[in-house]
Parts: structure tokens; sequence; C-alpha cells
């Protein structure tokens, strides 16, 4: 039986943590949850504190507000379990759904699993063009890295344990999601998509990622999808340039026969 290690990095939610952690421990009983709480300001570390005196949990305090990737670095060196999972502390992302996030690595078919917000699970509808960024940086990341995945940035990512071993990450805030899927992907683990139900924030519920963010996401994606695979090879970046000059030099020829055409220069079959 695989010992599964819940990571919940949370900042400021101090409306949801509750009831995230009750979710958790509903959905994995036997589940080890670890949270890190990365410099609340708003009355979450109170919350934390009571919830680790009513059951099982694993809670460390980060001084100062450090990001996302820094605080589940050190969520993952403390965790014991077999299998490591991912969960955001603002429900937006359903506990409900660990059973079929978990099931391709149980089956030994995968070793890191991304629950997909795009294959058809219940969603809320809103912020059109959060969708559109998610799904241009997930492109690039895919054709970087050579993979067909649906959702780069979804929170929900299950791992092996084993995945982590001689793995350096370095990225402090979101920019974890496209150096940790560069990594695995070139590293050459087996990865499986899986659909997820996703109820989404506005701002005004507390929505934390910013424009900013999205830019420092391309570079991240540039950063760490440019590197070699296992191989050392660059299979993702080659085929990508070379697609990027294939449509250079079709766009500059279909130019140049329009020119030519224009100009006279060029018969077409049926010009009279």
């Amino acid at each position: 039986m695989m010992k599964l290690s819940v990571v919940i990095p949370v900042y400021n939610e101090v409306a949801t943590v509750a009831a995230v952690v009750e979710r958790v421990r509903a959905a994995q009983p036997e589940a080890e949850i670890v949270v890190v709480d990365d410099g609340s300001t708003d009355g979450t570390t109170d919350v934390l504190k009571e919830l680790s005196v009513a059951g099982p949990l694993k809670v460390l305090m980060l001084g100062r507000n450090r990001g996302k990737g820094y605080a589940l670095r050190k969520g993952f060196a403390e965790t014991t379990g077999d299998v490591i999972l991912i969960q955001d502390a603002d429900l937006e992302y359903d506990p409900c759904d660990y059973e079929r996030l978990l099931q391709p690595i149980i089956d030994g078919k995968a070793d890191v699993v991304y629950g997909s917000r795009f294959l058809g699970g219940p969603h809320r509808v809103l912020l059109f063009w959060h969708y559109v960024g998610n799904r241009l940086l997930t492109l690039l990341s895919n054709m970087l890295c050579d993979v067909n995945l649906s959702d780069m940035e979804t929170c929900y990512k299950a791992f092996r344990r084993t995945v982590l071993v001689g793995m350096r990450l370095r990225e402090d805030r979101f920019g974890f999601e496209p150096e940790f899927t560069a990594k695995v992907a070139k590293a050459g683990f087996r990865i499986y998509e899986v659909p997820v139900s996703y109820s989404g924030r506005t701002y005004e519920e507390g929505k934390k990622v910013k424009w900013t963010d999205g830019v420092a996401a391309v570079w991240s994606v540039l950063r760490y999808g440019s590197v070699r695979n296992a191989k050392g090879r660059y299979p993702g970046v080659v085929k990508a340039v070379g697609l990027v000059l294939g449509v250079m030099v079709v766009g500059a020829l279909a130019a140049l026969c329009l020119l030519m055409y224009g100009l006279g220069l060029l018969d077409v079959v049926g010009r009279s």
C-alpha cells in the first residue's frame, strides 16, 4: 500500500484553509498532510494551530512570504510518503479527485500525473484571458519539452517520491510549474493527465496570480524548456525552432508569390 503525502502551501487563506484540510482528511484519511504557512498575516496561522490539535497535521511556519515554489520545496522535504500530491488552499481544486489522480501511479502506468482543468471536468466559467494565458503557456512548454499536456499550470500534480531524487528545484514563486514540468519531461518520467473539476476564483474572492507572474512564467518556460534532456539532446527546442523557421519560410514564399503575381511576373492557370 502506497503512503500518500499531501503538501499544501498557504498564504493568507484564513477563509478556506480549514475547509481544505478537512476535505483532504475526508478524501484520504490515512494521508500525511503537510501545510506550509508562507508568512500569512490574516489569521491563517491561528487556524492552522487549531487544526493541528484536532488531528494529525504537520505545519511549517515561514517567517515571511517567499512564494509558492519555495513553500513547496520546504514541504517536500518534510514528507515521508511514497507519493506526493500538491493541493492549493483556496478551494479551487477538490480533493474528491484524488482517487482519479492517484490511479495511474497505483496501476504502475505513470510516475507523474497532472490534473487537467481542460479535459472535460466540471468547472466554473470565468476569466477568459486567464484561460488564454494558461493555454499559451502550456503550448510553449509543450513545444520546448516535446510533450502534449493540456494544462501545464494546474495545481494538481501527483508524483512518486523518487521523482524528486536528484532534482534541484530553484523557482520560488509560480515559476515552479514550468520548471517542474520541464525537468520531469526531460528526465523521461512517464506523465499522465486526468480530468479534474475546477472552481476558479475572481480577484475579489482572493485570487493572487498577477500579470507579472505570467511574464515570469514565460521566462521560466524558456529557461528550463531550453535545457538538454537526459540524453543530452534538445528535441523540443529543435522541433520548435524548425516549426518556426518552416512557418517563416512558407510565409515568405507566399508573400513573394503574391508580390510577383501583383507585378504580373507570375502566370496563374486560368488567368486571362
